[in-house]
């Protein structure tokens, strides 16, 4: 390991670690702390909000997430685009066979609401391998399939398994929310999943519904870029935060050196508070049979503003794991 990056990994070193609870509640597994939610694991599609067509039903995402002091980071159902979903993984343009699913916008069409007729496409929770929690962390093992109804009604097109270990831990003099993400997807049939050059698809989140105003979010990359000059760009990490109940809040995505195309190109999106880690920007690609896609990501969730220098640090930390 290189000096700095040591210096690095001993100054992000955890000083402290709570005790885990989890809990399945209904489809969903709760992960929490001192009588304080982290995370829900949402597992089978979960209801949708008063007044939104139930094609945007959806599940196989994270939703809600919490910083330590309790404030809402993530946000479900937006008015804006009732596809989004927390913190998901979906592609958006893709080619499998002579077919076309989009796994991204779930229950999109033409009607009132831009709620369609029926679910073209989609993520599906299809089990869950395990789960624990304790002194140690949290975490669970599932599974998910990317189905295609388009031509044939359920036809898988991709399996995926998520790893994920939650946490709350002082890093640095910080304490965080720290949720660890492995995607890992392997194709379904011998024929791969191609995905053309596009603008936005792989890990989605959207940010507290609280900061749908344009001026109410702000982001930051590795790079030093906000919202405007961010997207489009490559970056090591990104962050995403804003006010809730009149303090600062946020949460920012530590993307793996292993992952493909790192430092991965980034979708900031210019009108709602949602951003992707988007490797399709950087031209076409395809997931192939028998070649395991992996993605693995560390989400850090923190009060107060970004501090770029401990973002850094923590970083570091994070691209000396395997």
């Amino acid at each position: 390991m290189k000096p700095t990056l040591l210096f690095a990994a001993l100054l992000a070193a955890p000083t402290f670690a709570a005790d885990i609870q989890v809990e399945k509640q209904g489809s969903a597994l709760n992960f929490s702390t001192g009588g304080k939610t982290i995370c829900d694991y949402q597992m089978e599609a979960g209801e949708v909000p008063e007044g939104v067509a139930a094609v945007f039903k959806h599940g196989a995402h994270l939703h809600p997430v919490y910083s330590p002091s309790g404030k809402l980071v993530t946000g479900n159902h937006p008015e804006d685009h009732r596809w989004h979903r927390g913190i998901w993984m979906a592609w958006t343009k893709t080619e499998f066979g002579d077919s076309h699913p989009d796994f991204w916008n779930q229950g999109k069409g033409d009607g009132k609401n831009k709620s369609g007729d029926q679910i073209l496409a989609e993520v599906r929770f299809a089990k869950l391998d395990k789960s624990w929690g304790g002194a140690e962390g949290g975490g669970f093992t599932s599974e998910h399939v990317f189905l295609d109804h388009s031509h044939t009604p359920d036809q898988k097109v991709l399996n995926e398994t998520w790893e994920v270990t939650v946490a709350q831990k002082e890093l640095d003099g910080k304490l965080a929310n720290i949720i660890d993400l492995t995607s890992t997807q392997t194709c379904a049939t011998d024929k791969p999943l191609k995905l053309p050059q596009y603008h936005y698809g792989g890990l989605g989140v959207r940010g507290n519904l609280a900061w749908n105003p344009v001026d109410a979010v702000t982001m930051l990359t590795s790079e030093g870029y906000d919202r405007v000059k961010g997207d489009s760009t490559k970056g090591k990490w990104v962050h995403i935060g804003g006010q809730v109940d009149g303090a600062s809040t946020g949460m920012v995505i530590l993307i793996h050196p292993s992952n493909f195309r790192f430092p991965q190109p980034l979708r900031l999106n210019p009108k709602n508070p949602q951003l992707c880690i988007a490797p399709s920007q950087d031209g076409d690609w395809s997931i192939e049979p028998g070649k395991p896609y992996i993605s693995k990501y560390r989400i850090l969730v923190f009060d107060g503003a970004p501090d770029a220098q401990w973002i850094e640090a923590q970083w570091a930390a994070y691209s000396t794991t395997k």
